[in-house]
């Protein structure tokens, strides 16, 4: 039995928990391991050192791993492409966010707004830059520590509107899904692994990272409000 030990960020966490049944009911010989926490601290925590087999991050952040050695160049397979989603807490009123304006409109009027550490949050930031209205909110906006989902924060009123992957909000109590980012400011982040350069297993880690970077998954990524990259 070969045991893989991967590390993810929270935000593929659900789909990486389906795609390592479907891989082992076909590969019984292989045990893979997975653990999913703030995609800054995924990455911190492969830099320093700890043996994993594989790692899953935004590609950016594979990217990253694989110039600083500690991912094996060559290695990086594109698993999925994640776009941004908005909600707000169960129960309240749902603003108009179907457009750019609609949507900047909304964030100005939000008692509070949240987001993550992550990708998605980064170019949020840009865009209320480029919006001009950052020194507007930057008062009423909560940043959800990482591994912390933006969706828990709704749920319990610290957060009138926030903002992660589609992925992550799914399926969480106490929230109401307005939908996707307008497609004019929507951020897609794509999600991608790497195998370890700590891993004794490369070989089997790129077996595994193909098949789920192939189409025989793909039913599997739109479940989770993704797609294939």
């Amino acid at each position: 039995m070969t045991t893989l030990r991967l590390i993810s960020s929270m935000a593929t966490k659900p789909l990486l928990a389906d795609l390592v049944a479907l891989y082992q009911a076909q590969t019984p010989g292989v045990q893979i391991q997975v653990e999913s926490v703030g995609g800054v601290d995924a990455a911190k925590r492969v830099q320093a050192g700890e043996a994993f087999d594989g790692v899953v991050l935004a590609s950016d952040a594979i990217d990253k791993l694989v110039a600083s050695g500690h991912v094996l160049a060559g290695s990086r397979a594109d698993l999925v492409r994640s776009g941004v989603a908005v909600a707000v807490p169960a129960g309240q009123p749902v603003p108009d966010i179907s457009t750019e304006a609609a949507l900047k409109a909304a964030v100005l009027a939000a008692r509070t707004l949240g987001y993550s550490t992550g990708p998605s949050g980064v170019q949020l930031a840009k865009l209320f830059d480029r919006w001009g209205i950052t020194g507007q909110i930057q008062d009423r906006i909560v940043q959800a520590k990482p591994g912390v989902p933006v969706g828990a924060l709704i749920a319990q009123g610290e957060v009138a509107l926030g903002f992660q992957q589609l992925s992550e909000m799914r399926g969480v109590p106490g929230i109401t899904v307005l939908g996707p980012l307008p497609e004019a400011v929507q951020i897609t982040t794509t999600f991608s692994g790497g195998v370890a350069s700590t891993s004794s297993h490369a070989d089997a880690v790129r077996t595994m990272l193909a098949f789920w970077a192939s189409t025989a998954t793909a039913e599997t990524k739109v479940r989770h409000g993704m797609v294939t990259a």
